[in-house]
Protein backbone atom coordinates (compact mmCIF):
# COMPACT_ATOMS: atom_id res chain seq x y z
CA UNK A 1 0.00 0.00 0.00
CA UNK A 2 1.26 3.43 -0.80
CA UNK A 3 1.22 6.02 1.35
CA UNK A 4 -0.55 8.81 0.33
CA UNK A 5 -0.22 12.71 1.71
CA UNK A 6 -3.45 14.54 2.27
CA UNK A 7 -1.76 17.65 1.44
CA UNK A 8 -1.16 16.42 -2.27
CA UNK A 9 -4.80 15.29 -2.65
CA UNK A 10 -5.94 18.42 -1.29
CA UNK A 11 -4.16 20.38 -3.80
CA UNK A 12 -4.51 17.62 -6.67
CA UNK A 13 -8.54 18.58 -6.04
CA UNK A 14 -8.28 22.42 -6.34
CA UNK A 15 -6.06 21.72 -9.44
CA UNK A 16 -9.05 20.07 -10.74
CA UNK A 17 -11.48 23.28 -10.43
CA UNK A 18 -9.22 25.45 -11.40
CA UNK A 19 -10.05 28.25 -13.54
CA UNK A 20 -8.82 32.08 -14.78
CA UNK A 21 -10.70 33.34 -11.70
CA UNK A 22 -9.03 33.36 -8.07
CA UNK A 23 -9.54 30.37 -6.04
CA UNK A 24 -10.91 30.77 -2.64
CA UNK A 25 -10.14 27.56 -0.84
CA UNK A 26 -11.50 26.68 2.32
CA UNK A 27 -9.48 25.20 5.25
CA UNK A 28 -8.07 21.78 4.61
CA UNK A 29 -9.95 20.70 7.05
CA UNK A 30 -13.07 21.96 6.08
CA UNK A 31 -13.27 20.67 2.28
CA UNK A 32 -16.80 21.15 0.95
CA UNK A 33 -18.64 17.62 0.39
CA UNK A 34 -19.49 19.50 -3.03
CA UNK A 35 -15.94 20.20 -3.92
CA UNK A 36 -14.65 16.49 -2.65
CA UNK A 37 -17.05 14.00 -4.02
CA UNK A 38 -18.97 15.64 -6.91
CA UNK A 39 -16.98 13.92 -9.57
CA UNK A 40 -15.55 10.65 -10.39
CA UNK A 41 -11.92 11.55 -10.26
CA UNK A 42 -12.54 13.43 -7.26
CA UNK A 43 -13.95 10.16 -4.92
CA UNK A 44 -10.92 8.39 -6.29
CA UNK A 45 -9.01 11.23 -4.67
CA UNK A 46 -10.94 10.98 -1.47
CA UNK A 47 -10.23 6.85 -1.51
CA UNK A 48 -6.54 7.76 -1.55
CA UNK A 49 -7.03 9.85 1.28
CA UNK A 50 -8.46 6.66 2.90
CA UNK A 51 -5.15 4.77 2.91
CA UNK A 52 -3.73 7.85 4.16
CA UNK A 53 -5.51 7.51 6.93
CA UNK A 54 -5.07 3.87 7.40
CA UNK A 55 -0.92 4.77 7.96
CA UNK A 56 -1.60 7.64 9.97
CA UNK A 57 0.93 6.68 12.88
CA UNK A 58 -2.27 5.74 15.12
CA UNK A 59 -2.90 2.74 12.66
CA UNK A 60 -0.56 1.45 10.48
CA UNK A 61 2.02 4.27 10.26
CA UNK A 62 3.55 1.92 13.14
CA UNK A 63 1.81 2.79 16.89
CA UNK A 64 -1.13 -0.48 16.49
CA UNK A 65 1.98 -2.72 15.99
CA UNK A 66 4.38 -1.41 18.15
CA UNK A 67 1.70 -1.28 21.18
CA UNK A 68 0.67 -5.37 20.27
CA UNK A 69 4.17 -6.16 20.89
CA UNK A 70 4.49 -4.05 24.05
CA UNK A 71 1.32 -5.36 25.41
CA UNK A 72 2.49 -8.89 24.96
CA UNK A 73 6.33 -8.34 25.57
CA UNK A 74 6.21 -10.90 28.71
CA UNK A 75 9.92 -10.26 29.30
CA UNK A 76 10.86 -10.81 25.74
CA UNK A 77 11.14 -6.91 24.50
CA UNK A 78 11.48 -4.06 27.33
CA UNK A 79 10.30 -0.03 26.89
CA UNK A 80 13.11 2.06 28.21
CA UNK A 81 11.84 5.35 26.60
CA UNK A 82 10.25 8.41 27.91
CA UNK A 83 6.76 8.83 26.18
CA UNK A 84 4.24 7.84 28.74
CA UNK A 85 1.72 6.74 26.24
CA UNK A 86 3.77 3.49 25.39
CA UNK A 87 5.22 2.95 28.30
CA UNK A 88 1.93 2.69 30.29
CA UNK A 89 0.84 0.37 27.32
CA UNK A 90 3.86 -1.91 28.35
CA UNK A 91 3.38 -1.51 31.92
CA UNK A 92 -0.10 -2.88 31.54
CA UNK A 93 -1.12 0.36 33.26
CA UNK A 94 -3.03 2.76 30.98
CA UNK A 95 -6.02 5.52 31.61
CA UNK A 96 -8.70 7.08 29.98
CA UNK A 97 -6.37 9.14 28.62
CA UNK A 98 -3.62 7.50 27.47
CA UNK A 99 -2.32 9.01 24.41
CA UNK A 100 -1.79 6.12 22.25
CA UNK A 101 -5.41 4.61 22.86
CA UNK A 102 -6.97 8.14 21.40
CA UNK A 103 -4.48 8.02 18.19
CA UNK A 104 -5.48 4.84 17.31
CA UNK A 105 -9.35 5.84 17.78
CA UNK A 106 -9.32 8.58 16.43
CA UNK A 107 -7.02 7.49 13.42
CA UNK A 108 -9.07 4.13 12.63
CA UNK A 109 -12.26 6.14 12.55
CA UNK A 110 -10.83 8.81 10.40
CA UNK A 111 -10.54 5.96 8.15
CA UNK A 112 -13.49 4.42 8.83
CA UNK A 113 -15.38 8.31 7.98
CA UNK A 114 -13.64 9.06 4.62
CA UNK A 115 -14.39 5.35 3.20
CA UNK A 116 -17.95 5.66 4.09
CA UNK A 117 -18.11 8.73 1.85
CA UNK A 118 -16.40 7.35 -0.91
CA UNK A 119 -19.15 4.38 -0.69
CA UNK A 120 -21.84 7.18 -0.21
CA UNK A 121 -20.91 8.66 -3.72
CA UNK A 122 -20.62 6.11 -6.19
CA UNK A 123 -22.85 7.12 -8.36
CA UNK A 124 -20.58 9.59 -9.36
CA UNK A 125 -18.01 7.15 -10.09
CA UNK A 126 -17.54 5.56 -13.39
CA UNK A 127 -19.32 2.41 -13.68
CA UNK A 128 -16.85 0.98 -14.76
CA UNK A 129 -14.67 1.26 -11.47
CA UNK A 130 -17.36 1.64 -9.52
CA UNK A 131 -17.15 -2.10 -8.03
CA UNK A 132 -13.26 -1.44 -7.56
CA UNK A 133 -13.88 1.69 -5.93
CA UNK A 134 -16.70 -0.01 -3.73
CA UNK A 135 -14.10 -2.93 -2.89
CA UNK A 136 -10.66 -0.98 -1.94
CA UNK A 137 -12.96 1.43 0.32
CA UNK A 138 -14.93 -1.79 1.81
CA UNK A 139 -11.04 -3.25 2.36
CA UNK A 140 -9.71 -0.36 4.36
CA UNK A 141 -12.86 0.40 6.39
CA UNK A 142 -12.46 -3.85 7.62
CA UNK A 143 -8.63 -2.97 8.26
CA UNK A 144 -9.28 -0.49 10.76
CA UNK A 145 -12.17 -2.25 12.24
CA UNK A 146 -10.60 -5.17 12.68
CA UNK A 147 -7.58 -3.03 14.67
CA UNK A 148 -10.49 -1.82 16.80
CA UNK A 149 -12.33 -4.24 18.41
CA UNK A 150 -8.73 -6.49 18.84
CA UNK A 151 -7.85 -3.36 21.12
CA UNK A 152 -10.41 -1.93 22.26
CA UNK A 153 -12.60 -5.54 23.46
CA UNK A 154 -12.31 -8.69 25.13
CA UNK A 155 -10.72 -11.51 22.55
CA UNK A 156 -13.52 -13.31 20.04
CA UNK A 157 -14.49 -16.69 21.83
CA UNK A 158 -15.09 -19.41 19.35
CA UNK A 159 -17.84 -21.24 19.40
CA UNK A 160 -19.18 -18.23 21.97
CA UNK A 161 -22.39 -15.45 21.27
CA UNK A 162 -19.30 -13.46 21.79
CA UNK A 163 -22.13 -10.34 23.18
CA UNK A 164 -18.88 -8.56 25.02
CA UNK A 165 -18.95 -5.10 24.37
CA UNK A 166 -17.53 -3.92 20.97
CA UNK A 167 -17.01 -1.13 18.83
CA UNK A 168 -19.49 1.38 17.24
CA UNK A 169 -20.23 0.40 13.68
CA UNK A 170 -20.85 3.32 11.62
CA UNK A 171 -21.42 2.59 8.08
CA UNK A 172 -22.50 6.03 7.25
CA UNK A 173 -20.67 9.35 6.49
CA UNK A 174 -20.59 11.66 9.87
CA UNK A 175 -20.66 15.22 8.09
CA UNK A 176 -21.98 16.94 11.62
CA UNK A 177 -22.10 16.37 14.73
CA UNK A 178 -25.76 15.85 16.33
CA UNK A 179 -27.69 13.20 18.57
CA UNK A 180 -27.59 11.17 16.08
CA UNK A 181 -23.81 10.71 16.14
CA UNK A 182 -24.20 10.00 19.69
CA UNK A 183 -23.89 5.74 18.87
CA UNK A 184 -23.21 2.56 21.35
CA UNK A 185 -21.01 0.00 21.34
CA UNK A 186 -22.18 -2.92 18.78
CA UNK A 187 -20.74 -6.39 20.43
CA UNK A 188 -17.84 -7.97 19.48
CA UNK A 189 -20.25 -10.74 17.07
CA UNK A 190 -21.61 -7.45 15.29
CA UNK A 191 -18.16 -6.19 14.99
CA UNK A 192 -16.73 -9.34 13.16
CA UNK A 193 -19.42 -9.84 11.30
CA UNK A 194 -19.28 -6.59 9.83
CA UNK A 195 -15.51 -6.78 8.88
CA UNK A 196 -16.34 -10.13 7.08
CA UNK A 197 -19.10 -8.84 4.92
CA UNK A 198 -16.68 -5.70 3.86
CA UNK A 199 -13.61 -8.13 3.57
CA UNK A 200 -15.95 -10.71 1.45
CA UNK A 201 -17.40 -7.87 -0.55
CA UNK A 202 -14.24 -6.25 -1.26
CA UNK A 203 -12.65 -9.83 -1.78
CA UNK A 204 -15.87 -9.93 -4.83
CA UNK A 205 -15.44 -7.15 -6.36
CA UNK A 206 -11.27 -5.90 -6.67
CA UNK A 207 -9.44 -7.02 -9.53
CA UNK A 208 -6.32 -9.95 -8.81
CA UNK A 209 -3.57 -7.71 -9.20
CA UNK A 210 -4.37 -3.43 -8.23
CA UNK A 211 -0.71 -2.67 -8.04
CA UNK A 212 0.01 -0.66 -4.30
CA UNK A 213 -3.82 -0.33 -3.18
CA UNK A 214 -5.67 -3.32 -2.51
CA UNK A 215 -6.84 -6.25 -4.62
CA UNK A 216 -8.49 -9.72 -4.62
CA UNK A 217 -6.05 -11.73 -2.55
CA UNK A 218 -5.08 -8.78 -0.33
CA UNK A 219 -8.29 -9.10 0.88
CA UNK A 220 -8.66 -12.49 0.99
CA UNK A 221 -5.42 -12.62 3.04
CA UNK A 222 -6.83 -10.55 5.74
CA UNK A 223 -10.17 -12.80 5.74
CA UNK A 224 -7.22 -15.99 6.34
CA UNK A 225 -5.78 -13.46 9.46
CA UNK A 226 -9.22 -12.78 10.42
CA UNK A 227 -10.91 -15.88 11.02
CA UNK A 228 -7.91 -17.39 12.31
CA UNK A 229 -8.62 -15.11 15.19
CA UNK A 230 -12.03 -16.53 15.09
CA UNK A 231 -11.11 -19.89 15.55
CA UNK A 232 -12.74 -20.70 12.22
CA UNK A 233 -9.83 -23.32 11.32
CA UNK A 234 -11.25 -24.29 8.19
CA UNK A 235 -12.13 -21.24 6.60
CA UNK A 236 -8.69 -19.78 7.99
CA UNK A 237 -7.00 -22.36 5.68
CA UNK A 238 -9.09 -22.54 2.75
CA UNK A 239 -8.16 -18.47 2.56
CA UNK A 240 -4.61 -18.88 3.17
CA UNK A 241 -4.27 -21.46 0.17
CA UNK A 242 -5.99 -19.27 -2.24
CA UNK A 243 -3.19 -16.65 -1.68
CA UNK A 244 -0.56 -18.79 -1.68
CA UNK A 245 -2.08 -20.70 -4.84
CA UNK A 246 -2.52 -17.19 -6.44
CA UNK A 247 0.73 -17.30 -7.55
CA UNK A 248 1.10 -13.31 -6.97
CA UNK A 249 3.35 -13.52 -4.22
CA UNK A 250 6.43 -16.01 -3.96
CA UNK A 251 8.99 -16.60 -0.48
CA UNK A 252 12.00 -14.64 -0.56
CA UNK A 253 15.25 -16.67 -0.27
CA UNK A 254 17.04 -14.95 1.89
CA UNK A 255 14.92 -13.70 4.96
CA UNK A 256 17.30 -10.69 5.37
CA UNK A 257 15.94 -9.42 2.34
CA UNK A 258 12.53 -8.93 3.54
CA UNK A 259 13.53 -5.43 5.59
CA UNK A 260 14.03 -2.38 5.24
CA UNK A 261 13.52 -1.77 1.31
CA UNK A 262 11.84 1.13 -0.39
CA UNK A 263 9.71 -0.83 -2.51
CA UNK A 264 7.38 -4.10 -2.12
CA UNK A 265 9.18 -7.99 -2.11
CA UNK A 266 8.04 -10.47 -3.90
CA UNK A 267 6.51 -11.48 -0.46
CA UNK A 268 4.76 -8.40 0.51
CA UNK A 269 1.01 -8.86 0.23
CA UNK A 270 -0.12 -5.57 1.85
CA UNK A 271 2.80 -2.90 3.05
CA UNK A 272 2.74 0.54 3.98
CA UNK A 273 5.35 2.24 1.92
CA UNK A 274 6.92 5.20 3.83
CA UNK A 275 9.56 7.75 1.69
CA UNK A 276 11.13 10.62 2.64
CA UNK A 277 8.82 12.86 0.56
CA UNK A 278 6.44 12.00 3.55
CA UNK A 279 5.95 13.90 6.47
CA UNK A 280 5.46 11.44 8.98
CA UNK A 281 7.89 8.58 9.48
CA UNK A 282 7.51 5.22 10.82
CA UNK A 283 6.85 4.74 14.72
CA UNK A 284 7.81 1.31 14.53
CA UNK A 285 11.77 2.80 13.04
CA UNK A 286 11.56 6.14 15.48
CA UNK A 287 11.01 3.89 18.78
CA UNK A 288 12.79 0.49 17.55
CA UNK A 289 15.89 1.74 15.75
CA UNK A 290 18.89 4.26 17.08
CA UNK A 291 19.70 7.64 15.89
CA UNK A 292 22.54 6.00 13.58
CA UNK A 293 20.18 4.75 10.94
CA UNK A 294 16.67 7.52 11.68
CA UNK A 295 15.49 6.55 14.82
CA UNK A 296 15.03 7.98 18.23
CA UNK A 297 17.22 6.80 21.19
CA UNK A 298 16.27 2.99 21.40
CA UNK A 299 13.37 3.11 23.00
CA UNK A 300 12.65 -0.34 22.90
CA UNK A 301 15.10 -3.15 23.32
CA UNK A 302 15.02 -6.99 22.62
CA UNK A 303 15.77 -8.91 25.71
CA UNK A 304 18.06 -12.25 25.87
CA UNK A 305 14.73 -14.03 26.84
CA UNK A 306 14.18 -12.94 23.66
CA UNK A 307 17.02 -14.11 21.81
CA UNK A 308 17.35 -17.48 23.30
CA UNK A 309 14.36 -18.65 21.76
CA UNK A 310 15.89 -18.95 18.45
CA UNK A 311 18.61 -22.09 17.49
CA UNK A 312 21.86 -20.39 17.06
CA UNK A 313 22.04 -20.35 13.14
CA UNK A 314 18.81 -19.79 12.71
CA UNK A 315 18.79 -16.21 10.16
CA UNK A 316 16.14 -14.50 12.08
CA UNK A 317 18.43 -14.71 15.12
CA UNK A 318 21.35 -13.03 12.56
CA UNK A 319 18.56 -9.96 11.86
CA UNK A 320 19.52 -8.88 15.09
CA UNK A 321 21.94 -6.36 16.11
CA UNK A 322 23.55 -4.59 19.12
CA UNK A 323 23.48 -0.57 19.30
CA UNK A 324 22.77 1.97 22.22
CA UNK A 325 24.19 -0.78 24.89
CA UNK A 326 20.93 -3.12 23.82
CA UNK A 327 20.24 -5.61 21.14
CA UNK A 328 17.53 -4.40 18.51
CA UNK A 329 15.51 -6.18 15.72
CA UNK A 330 16.53 -5.86 12.27
CA UNK A 331 13.09 -5.68 11.20
CA UNK A 332 12.63 -1.71 11.72
CA UNK A 333 15.94 -0.65 11.25
CA UNK A 334 16.17 2.32 8.40
CA UNK A 335 14.22 5.09 8.21
CA UNK A 336 11.96 5.98 5.30
CA UNK A 337 11.61 1.94 4.65
CA UNK A 338 8.39 0.38 3.86
CA UNK A 339 6.43 -1.88 6.53
CA UNK A 340 5.52 -5.09 5.85
CA UNK A 341 1.75 -5.69 7.33
CA UNK A 342 0.74 -8.88 5.93
CA UNK A 343 3.14 -11.41 4.24
CA UNK A 344 3.49 -14.74 2.30
CA UNK A 345 4.96 -16.14 5.07
CA UNK A 346 2.11 -15.72 7.46
CA UNK A 347 -0.15 -17.82 5.01
CA UNK A 348 2.09 -20.18 5.28
CA UNK A 349 1.70 -20.83 9.02
CA UNK A 350 -1.75 -20.33 8.82
CA UNK A 351 -2.42 -22.80 6.49
CA UNK A 352 0.28 -25.38 8.60
CA UNK A 353 -1.75 -24.32 11.78
CA UNK A 354 -5.18 -25.22 10.29
CA UNK A 355 -4.40 -28.62 8.64
CA UNK A 356 -2.26 -29.36 11.90
CA UNK A 357 -5.64 -28.71 13.84
CA UNK A 358 -8.13 -29.65 11.48
CA UNK A 359 -5.98 -33.25 10.75
CA UNK A 360 -6.17 -31.99 6.52
CA UNK A 361 -3.50 -31.73 4.06
CA UNK A 362 -5.17 -28.92 2.21
CA UNK A 363 -2.74 -27.24 -0.30
CA UNK A 364 0.42 -29.17 1.32
CA UNK A 365 1.15 -31.34 3.73
CA UNK A 366 2.07 -29.77 7.98
CA UNK A 367 5.45 -30.43 6.96
CA UNK A 368 6.08 -29.07 4.03
CA UNK A 369 4.17 -25.94 4.68
CA UNK A 370 5.79 -25.59 8.57
CA UNK A 371 9.69 -26.44 6.53
CA UNK A 372 9.09 -23.76 3.72
CA UNK A 373 9.58 -20.79 6.58
CA UNK A 374 11.64 -23.28 8.69
CA UNK A 375 14.09 -23.87 6.01
CA UNK A 376 14.10 -20.35 4.86
CA UNK A 377 16.05 -19.20 8.06
CA UNK A 378 18.25 -21.68 7.61
CA UNK A 379 17.78 -24.61 9.81
CA UNK A 380 17.21 -27.76 8.91
CA UNK A 381 13.51 -29.41 7.98
CA UNK A 382 11.67 -31.16 10.45
CA UNK A 383 9.51 -34.34 10.09
CA UNK A 384 6.27 -35.03 11.96
CA UNK A 385 5.57 -31.60 12.49
CA UNK A 386 2.72 -30.64 15.70
CA UNK A 387 0.93 -27.60 16.22
CA UNK A 388 3.07 -26.68 18.70
CA UNK A 389 5.97 -26.64 16.74
CA UNK A 390 4.24 -24.40 14.20
CA UNK A 391 3.07 -21.95 17.02
CA UNK A 392 6.34 -21.71 17.82
CA UNK A 393 7.67 -20.98 14.06
CA UNK A 394 5.30 -18.36 13.84
CA UNK A 395 6.12 -16.43 17.51
CA UNK A 396 10.00 -16.44 15.44
CA UNK A 397 9.10 -15.52 12.08
CA UNK A 398 6.38 -13.45 13.09
CA UNK A 399 8.11 -11.45 16.07
CA UNK A 400 7.91 -7.66 16.50
CA UNK A 401 5.38 -7.37 13.23
CA UNK A 402 2.27 -6.74 15.62
CA UNK A 403 1.20 -9.71 16.20
CA UNK A 404 1.81 -10.91 19.48
CA UNK A 405 -0.92 -9.93 22.30
CA UNK A 406 -3.81 -10.80 19.65
CA UNK A 407 -1.69 -14.44 19.46
CA UNK A 408 -1.74 -14.78 23.17
CA UNK A 409 -5.25 -13.59 23.45
CA UNK A 410 -6.42 -15.88 20.33
CA UNK A 411 -4.33 -19.36 22.39
CA UNK A 412 -5.80 -18.31 25.56
CA UNK A 413 -2.32 -17.55 26.93
CA UNK A 414 -1.21 -15.28 29.06
CA UNK A 415 1.40 -12.36 29.32
CA UNK A 416 3.19 -11.05 32.48
CA UNK A 417 1.38 -12.92 34.64
CA UNK A 418 -2.06 -11.77 33.41
CA UNK A 419 -4.56 -14.00 31.73
CA UNK A 420 -4.99 -13.41 28.48
CA UNK A 421 -8.71 -11.97 29.25
CA UNK A 422 -7.36 -9.37 31.90
CA UNK A 423 -8.94 -6.52 31.49
CA UNK A 424 -5.81 -4.43 31.44
CA UNK A 425 -5.10 -6.13 28.40
CA UNK A 426 -7.61 -4.07 26.95
CA UNK A 427 -7.39 -0.40 25.47
CA UNK A 428 -9.87 1.75 27.51
CA UNK A 429 -12.72 3.89 24.96
CA UNK A 430 -10.61 7.25 25.33
CA UNK A 431 -11.72 10.04 28.09
CA UNK A 432 -12.74 12.30 25.42
CA UNK A 433 -14.86 9.74 23.84
CA UNK A 434 -16.37 8.90 27.01
CA UNK A 435 -17.27 12.74 28.05
CA UNK A 436 -18.13 13.18 24.64
CA UNK A 437 -20.65 10.53 23.82
CA UNK A 438 -23.05 9.64 26.84
CA UNK A 439 -23.85 6.33 25.17
CA UNK A 440 -20.59 5.10 25.33
CA UNK A 441 -19.69 2.43 27.80
CA UNK A 442 -15.98 2.36 29.42
CA UNK A 443 -14.12 -0.88 29.96
CA UNK A 444 -13.88 -2.89 32.82
CA UNK A 445 -11.08 -1.49 34.76
CA UNK A 446 -10.77 2.17 33.56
Amino acid sequence: MKRYINGLILLALSSLVACDKKLNLDPAQDIREELALNTDANVKLVLLGAYDALALDGMFGGNTLRDAELMGADGEIRWVGTYEGPRDVFNHAMIAENNDAENMWVDAYKAINICNNVLDALAVVNEADRDQVKGEASFVRAMAYFQLVRFYAQGYEAGGNNTQAGVPIVLRPTRMIDESNLVSRNSVEECYAQILEDLNTAKSLLPDDNGVQAGKYTATALLARVYLQMGRFAEARDHAHEVIESGLYSLLPAYADLWNNEDNTAEDIFAVQISNQDFDESTMVIFYSIPDYGGRDGDIEVNQTHLDLYEADDARLALHYEGYGAWRTGKWRDQYKNEPVIRLAEMYLIRAECNARLGTSTGASVDDDYNAIHTRAGLQPKTGVSLDDILYERRLELAHEGHRIHDVKRLKGSVDGLSYDDPTLVYPIPAREIQANKNLVQNAGY
